[in-house]
């Protein structure tokens, strides 16, 4: 919503489901979209600050986002195995494609594109095992979270 603000009315059942949440690094706008409750959203004028300025750059807040990323998503390793997995392929193709034009029409620039499509290769398939190996990582890195499988709402 634009303009929202941290400011937040809990429950005592949400606060104690963050609260049981042990994690180092919080980040909070995630840990409170995670644990699931209802979220009311009402309307206030913003106002300019009346002193002091704030404490937020952009680089700031650009790393406060990462930690969103990392805390919360896999995506970015997905990203990066897939990527790989397209230079491999592509660069595969086309290593069956200059070997078909050198059969065919001979060689005029004599081992400059094999070349570059064997590093393309080899970058490829080392990016998909870094992708992989990232994933690996990422499913190991949550669960030492120790976040909870699921958050029963008590009935009342």
């Amino acid at each position: 919503m634009d303009g929202a603000r941290d400011y937040r009315i809990m429950t005592r059942t949400m606060v104690n489901a963050v609260l049981d949440m042990k994690e180092y690094n919080r980040f909070t706008k995630g840990i409170y979209s995670w644990v699931g409750f209802d979220t009311k959203w009402f309307d206030y004028e913003n106002r300019e600050r009346v002193a002091g300025e704030t404490k937020w750059n952009f680089w700031k807040l650009f790393m406060y986002s990462l930690e969103g990323f990392v805390g919360f998503s896999t995506a970015p390793l997905t990203l990066a195995a897939f990527i790989g997995l397209v230079f491999t392929l592509l660069a595969f193709v086309m290593i069956v494609f200059i070997i078909v034009r050198t059969l065919i029409y001979g060689d005029p620039t004599s081992g400059w594109p094999s070349m570059i499509c064997i590093i393309v290769f080899l970058a490829g398939v080392q990016l998909f095992c870094i992708g992989v190996v990232g994933q690996y990582l990422a499913k190991t890195y949550l669960e030492t979270k120790a976040r909870p499988i699921y958050i029963a709402r008590e009935k009342e």
